[in-house]
């Protein structure tokens, strides 16, 4: 651990100092979204969002809940359009991206209608009076499937699900592949997953009539090249349109730039209520429709010498965006695009990048943003190529790597690797003790039994994007037409009071990084004041702030980009201040120093004036200041740096302005007889410039590091046949605990960047495109076997271990029989069961067939019918958590053997979402009067409870079915009224008799 060093008097750049802004987080003093007030009149939002992955909306039945007292107003798609324009999209495609749907739903979770009212409460109560009708289609689930001219489409316009397919040659591809002495290639699924940030998204708009424009606070992240996007769909001047982003954020990791579609809505209902409007996103609703990263089929082949000399990369990717292209996308394919080849010396590449729709829910920034995916194929690869050609792994990555020497690298897809020396942190982290410690742990685990394998990643960690490199999916006669895009801007203002104090503000908005303690500490290293003396402004406010399209938080800009512009802004001021203490101490400016909150003459260290007192002059004396001057203390600067040019006629790009190495090594230990996975131990290699901060640096490296496990031995989001999405809870999308996250080694050397203002880099995303790989390799190396697929969950290891069997579902447990036949059985809640009756198999059973009866033992609100024979229908109440709410339902009894057994069949249905199930009730004579019923039933979920997850869902199902059965037996059965659990546990308090 660095030492930590006191902010008032040691705050020089590369100082291991505290955050300054945990002291108001951790007193609850922080400002987020859902802190600030709510204007009289406020109407709160609940969303209504589809429970169908595909189909038509053919009726919306809003009566009742208008009815509801404190609902103010129901908003659909269609009103919503009138008012606005669709999303801008990237591609020019014959496809309207609107943020609600209007005729047609397109994933589970879109939006169909806004409720707005009193509060959330009676919101969400509206919700559940509305009635949708659908005309339900099939969707297209799977990436691949996407690609063929036979499969459902998600547009009903296009005909194709393909809308983008590019082609790029770099080199000689053709020729390297004939030269090869060995073609080595793999195939890649990579997952969806998503990085769940503690807050959600807010929003909280209005609307003013009369000068048309629209005020919006939020938890926006930026990029703020969105912020066009959004006011064109508004139909306005992009003036406007205010845009405040919150100062403090629960998190984001990219993911808060998918609010755009609720900025929208909610700025549209508030023009449409004349009321301020409100909402917070619930859990359920982030992880269902929010967004995540794209989930990635690569085909990589590379053409290798046999010493591993690695000549020529092939891609083949197809990029899965859901079912809408929502800006940025498809920006995950191509952030990347620029350095296909990663850290390794491939001259010859060609690449294949297709996108495709699919019924679920879009994509969008997400922490690594497209780095996870390139990496995961790449490094894989080059693994593979050690296996295949019985080669060290190192010495193929060794061998491969791009030398000092080259740099800066100019790749052949066109990225500029500005500055590294990876053999060098390569070789610092190999002769590490943790390393050594690392293979001696391998060898105890072997001698247990356990396996244990060693798993390796280089990559190359862009920071700082470039606008433009988005614009490669489009061909260059298209960017001609419509003009060419590039360029980074970075914002900063510095300003200084009348009292010496120091304003900071930037275009970037905090989520976690330390952004004020930072940029304190380089404004007061650059004044030699104390720390204290700067205050920076986390807010971010497009009226009244400088910014750009560039603004934001993403792409690791902050190091880079926003430090470096705010060093430029203060060393802007720092001159000026020169030129009045010049005058003031009757010295030449290249002799003065500020030190200690003092301004002093280097050669005469009593010539000196308090910085305070000098500053003053500014404001107090004007008239005093040298000829020239100008008036006040205040410098924004715009910075842009030139290597961030468009992609060119070739297509090449430079899609960052500066490139980190990360060199990762994994322990990994598995339990061969339950495929339990554990990362035993992990080395983490960074080589990110200078570093301004290296306590908060680490602790970037260590949140990336979290995400990056969680992503190859927990997370997922999973999507039935049908479109059902199966991890709306933490239930069921597993996030790794702090037990199973180990701490890992971190090893840093500090190469400078020669592009940026300070030399840094950034460093914030490294281990979630490095960590999954390395893990993955380890799991590899381990079991001995040529690919995986993440995530390694245990029953998937396990299956690896057995001869390489199917996963087992982990939403779904085993059971005896399966009633229920769909293609895909994730979301399939299964359960088995008995009771014994104190009554006679022929009693129990013509109890079972009277409706009177079972109006008794089920939740009803109103009398069972019987519509035909065996066929009963009605409607019951049930309150257990999440799914609590009225359903509709259906039973049909069918092959009746009486007294032995009977099948079931029913469906239910209501605002959350649809069940529909068989089961099997059997009745065996146990004696004279005693019974044993036993039961197994299948249920099938969609809509939104299926969301809430199978784990829950399972739990949830059982206790339910199990209260039938017990009210039955309790109905039935004196015997067992007076026996059971709770009557026991009365009695033994003296409750009862």
């Amino acid at each position: 651990m660095e030492k930590i060093l006191n902010k008032v008097n040691n705050c020089k750049i590369g100082s291991s100092i505290e955050r300054s802004e945990d002291d108001t987080l951790i007193i609850g003093k922080g400002i987020y979204g859902d802190d600030k007030g709510n204007p009289p009149g406020t109407l709160h939002v609940a969303v209504l969002r589809s429970q169908y992955a595909a189909g038509k909306i053919l009726n919306l039945d809003t009566t009742m809940a208008s009815c509801i007292p404190g609902v103010h107003s129901i908003i659909d798609g269609k009103s919503f359009s009138n008012l606005s324009k669709p999303l801008l999209s990237v591609l020019r495609i014959d496809i309207e991206v609107w943020p609600c749907a209007i005729e047609y739903v397109r994933y589970v979770g879109e939006p169909i209608a806004l409720v707005l009212a009193e509060n959330r409460y009676i919101a969400e109560d509206a919700i559940d009076n509305i009635k949708v009708t659908y005309q339900e289609y099939n969707p297209i689930i799977k990436t691949e499937d996407a690609t063929l001219d036979s499969s459902p489409k998600v547009h009903k316009k296009t005909k194709t699900n393909v809308v983008s397919d590019r082609k790029f040659s770099y080199g000689n591809p053709k020729e390297a592949f004939k030269k090869a002495d060995e073609i080595i290639k793999l195939k890649i699924e990579y997952p969806r997953n998503s990085c769940t940030p503690l807050e959600g998204f807010i929003v909280q708009s209005n609307y003013n009539s009369s000068e048309k424009s629209y005020t919006v606070h939020s938890n926006f992240q930026g990029p703020f090249s969105l912020h066009s996007v959004i006011s064109r769909s508004l139909n306005v001047n992009e003036n406007k349109l205010r845009l405040i982003s919150n100062q403090d954020s629960g998190g984001s990791f990219g993911i808060k730039q998918a609010i755009l579609p609720m900025i929208v809505l909610t700025c549209l209902a508030s023009r449409i209520s004349g009321k301020n409007i409100k909402w917070v996103e619930d859990r359920i609703e982030h992880l269902t429709a929010a967004s995540s990263a794209t989930n990635r089929v690569t085909t990589i082949k590379a053409a290798v010498r046999r010493n591993g000399e690695i000549l020529a990369l092939d891609y083949d990717q197809i990029d899965d965006v859901g079912a809408y292209l929502r800006a940025p996308e498809p920006a995950s394919l191509y952030r990347m695009h620029g350095n296909l080849s990663g850290a390794y010396l491939v001259k010859n590449i060609s690449c294949r990048n297709r996108v495709v729709l699919t019924n679920k829910t879009p994509t969008g920034l997400n922490r690594g943003f497209g780095g996870p995916q390139h990496y995961y194929a790449l490094e894989r690869l080059v693994h593979k190529i050690a296996v295949n050609l019985k080669l060290d792994h190192l010495a193929v990555i060794k061998l491969n790597l791009v030398k000092d020497k080259d740099f800066p690298y100019q790749s052949a897809s066109g990225a500029l690797l500005d500055s590294g020396q990876y053999k060098k942190l390569m070789d610092k982290v190999l002769k590490s003790n943790e390393f050594s410690d690392m293979k001696l742990r391998q060898n105890l685990a072997q001698k247990k039994g356990n396996l244990y394998g060693i798993g390796y990643a280089a990559i190359v960690e862009p920071s700082v994007s470039n606008m433009g490199y988005i614009t490669t999916a489009v061909p260059f006669k298209e960017r001609e037409k419509s003009g060419h895009k590039g360029g980074a801007i970075a914002s900063a203002t510095v300003s200084i009071g009348p009292t010496g104090g120091i304003y900071v503000t930037c275009d970037s908005v905090p989520q976690g990084q330390g952004h004020k303690t930072v940029l304190a500490q380089i404004v007061a290293d650059i004044f030699g004041l104390s720390f204290e003396n700067v205050f920076v402004n986390g807010e971010l406010d497009t009226q009244k702030d400088a910014w750009s399209i560039a603004a934001g938080n993403y792409s690791s800009r902050f190091a880079g980009a926003v430090a470096g512009t705010t060093s430029l802004a203060a060393k802007k001021l720092k001159l000026r201040i020169l030129k009045i203490a010049s005058t003031k101490l009757n010295c030449k400016a290249e002799n003065i120093i500020f030190e200690n909150n003092f301004v002093i003459d280097k050669n005469n260290f009593d010539n000196k004036i308090s910085f305070n007192r000098l500053v003053g002059l500014a404001h107090w004396s004007p008239g005093e200041l040298p000829e020239n001057s100008e008036n006040g203390l205040r410098e924004t600067v715009h910075w842009s740096p030139p290597q961030l040019a468009p992609p060119n006629n070739k297509d090449q790009i430079n899609g960052s302005l500066a490139y980190g190495f990360v060199f990762d090594i994994c322990g990994l230990e598995i339990n061969p007889k339950t495929g339990q996975t554990r990362v035993d131990k992990y080395i983490t290699g960074h080589d990110a410039g200078n570093i301004l901060n290296p306590l908060l640096a680490n602790g970037q490296i260590y949140g990336a590091f979290a995400h990056g496990l969680g992503a190859a031995l927990f997370e997922e989001f999973k999507y039935t046949d049908d479109g059902s999405f199966l991890a709306g809870t933490f239930a069921d999308y597993l996030l790794p605990s702090t037990y199973e996250v180990p701490t890992p080694s971190i090893i840093h050397i500090e190469t400078p960047s020669p592009f940026t203002p300070l030399g840094a880099k950034g460093l914030g995303e490294g281990n979630c495109m490095s960590t999954p790989v390395a893990i993955a390799n380890a799991a590899c190396d381990a079991l001995k076997i040529d690919n995986v697929t993440l995530p390694l969950t245990h029953s998937k290891v396990h299956s690896y271990i057995t001869s390489n069997l199917k996963e087992q579902p982990r939403s779904k447990l085993n059971s005896n029989k399966n009633f229920i036949k769909p293609n895909d059985k994730n979301n399939i809640i299964t359960g088995q069961g008995n009771n014994l009756l104190y009554k006679k198999p022929n009693q129990i059973w013509d109890f079972l067939l009277n409706p009177d009866n079972l109006s008794k033992i089920l939740p009803v609100t109103e009398k069972i019918l019987l519509i035909k024979d065996n066929h009963y229908e009605g409607k019951i109440k049930i309150k257990f958590g999440p799914i609590t709410g009225e359903y509709e339902f259906s039973v049909l009894l069918s092959k009746l053997n009486k007294p032995k057994n009977l099948k079931l069949s029913g469906k239910a249905s209501g605002p959350l979402g649809i069940a529909s199930g068989e089961g099997l009730i059997t009745l065996s004579p146990m004696n004279k009067e005693k019974t044993e019923l036993t039961y197994q039933y299948d249920v099938q979920v969609s809509g939104k409870i299926a969301a809430i997850g199978g784990r829950f869902l399972k739990t949830a199902s059982n206790i339910i079915i199990n209260q039938f059965f017990d009210r039955l037996a309790q109905e039935i059965s004196p015997e067992h009224r007076k026996n059971n659990f709770w009557n026991l546990i009365l009695k033994c308090l003296k409750v009862i008799k």
